[in-house]
């Protein structure tokens, strides 16, 4: 995903928001924002769970990538969202990431003060 496609993706998320906000009436603080984002992204996470068979005590069945798609799509779109609540902008996000990446890929190549992620193999 380019920079771009962020931007996009948070354009987008943005206008979503607003309208939503303003049709249902909506007034929550910066804190409930994000609890309320936080649970969305739960119970989404158990969609994408029912998707893959997590549940050991049914017959599976074959995935459905469409609906697997939309399920992680519906988190993208919670995240984002609560990236905005919490004011975090898509290139403040990026720039977190990248800085992030490259830490965890230190702790795994034993690169860091962090102990207990280096790779042993």
């Amino acid at each position: 995903m380019s920079k771009d496609m962020l931007v996009e993706i948070f354009r987008l998320q943005e206008q979503f928001d607003s309208a939503l906000v303003e049709k249902r009436g909506l007034e929550f603080d910066k804190q409930t924002w994000i609890q309320k984002e936080v649970l969305a992204i739960l119970s989404e996470l158990s969609e994408i769970l029912d998707e893959v068979n997590f549940k050991w005590w049914k017959d599976p069945q074959e995935i459905n990538h469409d609906r697997l798609k939309e399920e992680i799509v519906d988190v993208l779109h919670f995240f984002v969202s609560m990236c905005l609540k919490a004011g975090i902008g898509p290139e403040e996000l990026y720039e977190a990431y990248l800085e992030k990446n490259k830490e965890n890929i230190n702790r795994q190549k034993g690169l860091s003060d962090r102990s207990g992620y280096a790779w042993t193999k």
